[in-house]
């Protein structure tokens, strides 16, 4: 019983360290590591416009085996040169424990779980027209993204979403007042809109009222 609490209180820790580094790296606290994660990511799905995933993925191992290669070889050299004994130059990586726990793996599959439970709930609720009012937001939400999937492919969203989430935390932090401004009176104008729509259609009125 004590082990299970320590391992709970172990991964609640580890999980609360991640969220933090998410955060620092959204919000660009370290300007070289986040510039980095985003490069990369921008520069890996920017290759897959030119190229298919399976060739993006081969280079990229072909890429890094090159570098590690090289380096084993360089070492092997330079050790047999100086006839020196400081064996393997990746042993401490060989070392050390990469295996997933069966706690962490079941901790994360009951979310997923619980997430895909609720999220077919949720669909369910939206296309049995449970609440009107919502299945008509959502019918609105499907027909703008026929636009959307009009003027740009699923890759292009993915890169312009990965621009936003690097870009909109900053810019929110820095300007949150005007945002929150903006957004409270866009807010007011749509629970306006959707009050006079469900006083003059019939049965468009919650159940709560």
């Amino acid at each position: 019983m004590e082990n299970n609490s320590v391992d709970s209180t172990e991964s609640k820790a580890a999980a609360k360290h991640w969220r933090e580094h998410v955060v620092d790296l959204l919000y660009w606290r370290d300007v070289k590591t986040t510039g980095v994660v985003f490069g990369a990511i921008l520069l890996l799905l920017l290759s897959l416009t030119v190229c298919s995933i399976v060739s993006v993925c081969s280079y990229i191992g072909l890429a890094l085996l090159s570098v590690t290669i090289c380096f084993r070889i360089y070492k092997g050299i330079l050790q047999a040169i100086q006839k020196s004994d400081e064996g393997h130059p990746f042993k401490q990586y060989l070392d050390h424990e990469v295996a997933l726990s069966e706690d962490m793996v079941h901790k994360y599959s009951d979310i997923v779980l619980a997430r895909l439970n609720k999220t077919i709930g949720e669909l369910r609720r939206l296309f049995l027209v449970e609440d009107l009012v919502d299945s008509i937001k959502f019918a609105v939400l499907m027909w703008i993204l026929t636009y959307v999937g009009a003027l740009f492919n699923g890759l292009t969203i993915v890169i312009l979403t990965v621009v936003g989430v690097f870009s909109c935390p900053i810019v929110y932090e820095k300007h949150q007042a005007q945002i929150d401004h903006y957004v409270a009176l866009v807010n007011n104008q749509v629970k306006d809109v959707v009050g006079k729509i469900q006083a003059k259609v019939p049965g468009m009125k919650r159940k709560t009222e």
